[in-house]
């Protein structure tokens, strides 16, 4: 992080905090401003929207950005990027997926269970049951992996709403809302009739 970023993270934590909400990341580059924020059971649009407008107010009186610059502020999302080591501490019996810096020996990518953190490292816990220990330091990516339930996707015409077949001509139904070609045309229509 840079240091004007954690310039920012150290005068937005206190707002967020009165909030009862945290800090998860900052990122400032390129003129934009992106602050990731949660708390305990997650994050709703109103605490957001709530977050957005007292960090943009304190932003305005502090005037710590010389610059013009976009304010981005959203959650981390289910899928979120571990770069601290609060973030790995935060996200143990969670599925990951790490790459790790080129110099690293063995495999780059490391896709598993995280099953422990400390200040300095992380372990995975692979399918099979084994582990790999790495060192925070050497980790170029890391994000939470999320695994939902693999249930089958559903069959042709089986969802609500979606087209069915005619009886008497099995053509798919006309959806509401939709033209057919011969009513497209106004000539065409007065023909038919």
């Amino acid at each position: 992080m840079s240091a004007q970023a954690e310039r920012l993270g150290v005068l937005i934590a206190p707002v967020l905090a009165e909030l009862e909400l945290t800090l998860y990341d900052l990122d400032y580059s390129g003129g934009n401003l992106r602050v990731l924020i949660d708390r305990p059971g997650g994050i709703d649009l109103g605490a957001i929207t709530q977050a957005t407008r007292q960090i943009s107010n304190l932003l305005d009186e502090a005037d710590i950005i010389s610059s013009a610059y976009t304010l981005e502020v959203s959650s981390p999302g289910l899928e979120r990027n571990l770069r601290t080591p609060a973030h790995f501490a935060g996200a143990i019996g969670r599925e990951v997926k790490i790459k790790t810096r080129p110099s690293v020996a063995g495999e780059r990518r490391v896709d598993g269970a995280l099953i422990a953190s400390d200040d300095t490292t992380c372990e995975v816990q692979f399918v099979d049951g084994t582990s790999r220990v790495l060192q925070l330091s050497d980790i170029e990516r890391a994000r939470t992996h999320f695994v939902g339930d693999a249930a089958p996707k559903p069959g042709k015409g089986s969802r609500p709403g979606s087209p069915s077949k005619s009886k008497k001509s099995g053509s798919p139904a006309k959806k509401p809302g939709t033209t057919s070609k011969k009513s497209r045309d106004p000539a065409a229509s007065a023909e038919e009739t």
